[in-house]
């Protein structure tokens, strides 16, 4: 690929960090503005954002990210969102899996640039579904693709908040073509199985990897509507279910939910995958597990 890449990459990660200051920020107003109910009578919770670096094998910058969670808030027990922007050479394992998904050339010149947001929601109130979302870009000097989604993972499931949350990505989507929501609702079903378990984690949403239709502007497009999606589809949930009484008894199916989520997590995601192999920060990569979480 002879094509100069440099004005679209920070394009991508500049996106990618206003859609962070986005959500961080409307996270923290749900923290503010939950005065009655479950947790009101406690301080409202706020984003610790540290900075994430990485290095190459010879010392050199590898680049980074920002990486910022919130504990033990009135909403949020435990959330993360994260943004990165990391650049380098791929080792062994991974040239072979580039190679495996069809990128040619990766021995010859194993170079990567990959940029993207990361976020997973822990609710204290376990009426309140848990949220996973991500978007990415990632470029070789041999191939470029977009991917990511979001999907909810609700332990006490409302049909009627499982459709709103599909109804809100399938109108950012459509516009895109009416097959598109279908088909990445499908590719999220699948995605998001857990064979051992015979389930799925959640009750789905939309997922994509390897998106290169060869138009960069129009899958860069998609990829924004998918990040620009998710506050509408899940905000909503959050604010009509965060002041429900809960029992003992939904506690503990809220941490054998979790469970299944860390399960899930450690075992396939491909993200967590790649991050641990390519060095990124492991607290960065691992935010995505819960808190506290429990096998029976």
């Amino acid at each position: 690929m002879s094509e100069d890449f440099t004005a679209r990459k920070t394009r991508a990660s500049t996106w990618f960090r206003s859609l962070r200051d986005e959500i961080v920020a409307a996270f923290e107003a749900l923290e503010q503005s939950h005065t009655t109910g479950p947790f009101a009578d406690e301080p409202p919770g706020r984003f610790e954002v540290s900075e994430t670096a990485r290095t190459s094998e010879d010392g050199s910058d590898a680049g980074g990210g920002l990486m910022s969670v919130m504990r033990g808030g009135r909403v949020f027990e435990k959330v993360g969102v994260n943004v990165s922007e990391v650049y380098g050479q791929l080792g062994e394992a991974a040239q072979r899996a580039m190679a495996a998904r069809g990128v040619p050339g990766m021995a010859d010149d194993p170079r990567f640039w990959a940029s993207g947001i990361s976020l997973v929601a822990h609710m204290q109130n376990p009426h309140c579904p848990a949220v996973h979302m991500n978007t990415r870009m990632f470029w070789t000097p041999h191939a470029w693709w977009f991917g990511g989604g979001s999907d909810l993972n609700p332990c006490i499931e409302y049909a009627e908040d499982t459709a709103h949350f599909h109804a809100t990505q399938k109108a950012h989507l459509d516009p895109h073509g009416a097959d598109l929501y279908p088909r990445l609702k499908d590719w999220a079903d699948e995605y998001f199985y857990i064979p051992h378990r015979g389930r799925a984690r959640g009750v789905g949403g939309i997922f994509m990897d390897d998106r290169n239709t060869g138009d960069w502007g129009a899958d860069f497009a998609l990829t924004q509507d998918i990040g620009r999606a998710f506050l509408p589809a899940f905000v909503p949930l959050v604010e009509k279910r965060r002041e429900q009484p809960f029992t003992v008894a939904d506690k503990d199916r809220q941490l054998v939910h979790r469970g299944l989520y860390a399960e899930y997590n450690l075992v396939y995601d491909r993200g967590t995958k790649f991050g641990l192999a390519t060095g990124h920060d492991a607290n960065a990569v691992l935010m995505s597990l819960p808190p506290l979480a429990k096998w029976v």
